[in-house]
């Protein structure tokens, strides 16, 4: 049976120059570290310029844009996991999972063009901010840090070649799959009851994901530096600073989407209401018989659904 790459390769009438199907430092888009942070850079001017020219205006609705968008992005993420695991599965099955994560052997021509489609897709992410300052929605810190780092991880990981990279982008794929359907859908008006379980997904996906570069950058730092000291099973290819760089940011990831679980969906309970005196509910020891209020008491109550972040929190009202 033909493999999905080569027959969409069939259909490409042209021959890819070198530096676009390889990652190629100071050639390939995106592939030096001055220019990727000033495209993030420019990310952060955009989307807070456009929140400023916002905000004595009327929100965009821009529905049908925000659905072609995650249109896209959710079938093409579901297209890239596919066509990565065609490239990856057959070395996990011949040569085992440890040589598939840390072999340099696994980072393959096509795994290599994989992984810089995959990278190109976090700037087409980074419209997802767009969206949300054009509909004058709330920029979350979450939201903006995980966009614009995120896009920064993928160029560290090229650039330091990492096979482990594979189960990351994999995993993160699987989640854009149905994240990204989940904007689609509550864009039409779709009444979407597993929002939780989403943010419950992401933060199993950190977890595996730590446990993955933990393993592979002990392996390496074990096997480089103590051998014979401390034990290990082999090193992992890719270079020091992506290793470490991966490790910091993918357990902020995961403290980060923590906390916003909680804040969200974990809300303590009101107190009792009290009798006063007078007959008067009280609540936090106030009289009047109001409590504080939020500005929702759900996390979607109170913000439009149709275009939801599950990075945006419900924002209190301070009058």
């Amino acid at each position: 049976m033909a493999r999905l790459a080569d027959v969409l390769a069939s259909y490409v009438p042209i021959s890819l120059p070198t530096h676009i199907t390889s990652f190629i430092p100071g050639v390939t888009p995106l592939s030096t570290t001055p220019l990727v942070l000033s495209a993030l850079a420019s990310y952060l001017a955009v989307i807070f310029g456009v929140q400023a020219v916002m905000k004595n205006q009327q929100p965009l609705k821009l529905t049908l844009l925000f659905q072609i968008h995650n249109v896209f992005l959710s079938s093409g993420s579901l297209l890239l996991l596919v066509l990565m695991l065609e490239e990856i599965l057959p070395i996990v099955w011949h040569r085992g999972f440890l040589h598939a994560i840390c072999a340099k052997e696994a980072w393959t021509p096509r795994m290599e063009a994989y992984y810089m489609i995959n990278y190109y897709f976090k700037y087409l992410e980074l419209f997802d901010t767009v969206f949300l300052a054009f509909k004058k929605k709330p920029l979350a810190f979450l939201h903006v840090f995980h966009h614009s780092a995120t896009a920064l991880l993928c160029y560290s990981q090229l650039h330091g070649k990492t096979s482990i990279s594979w189960g990351v982008i994999s995993l993160n794929l699987l989640v854009h799959v149905i994240m990204y359907y989940y904007y689609f859908a509550t864009a039409g008006g779709a009444k979407i009851w597993w929002k939780k379980y989403l943010t419950s997904m992401q933060i199993t996906q950190f977890v595996i994901d730590i446990f993955l570069v933990y393993f592979g950058t002990y392996g390496y730092f074990a096997s480089t530096y103590y051998d014979g000291i401390w034990p290990h099973i082999g090193s992992c290819a890719g270079s020091e600073t992506a290793a470490v760089f991966g490790c910091v940011l993918l357990t902020s990831y995961l403290f980060l989407f923590i906390n916003f679980y909680f804040q969200t969906y974990k809300k303590p309970s009101q107190q009792p209401r009290k009798p006063s005196a007078n007959g008067t509910a009280q609540t936090n020891g106030h009289g009047n018989g109001h409590a504080g209020e939020s500005w929702a008491s759900s996390p979607t109550e109170g913000r439009d659904l149709n275009d939801s972040s599950p990075y945006n929190l419900a924002v209190k009202r301070t009058d």
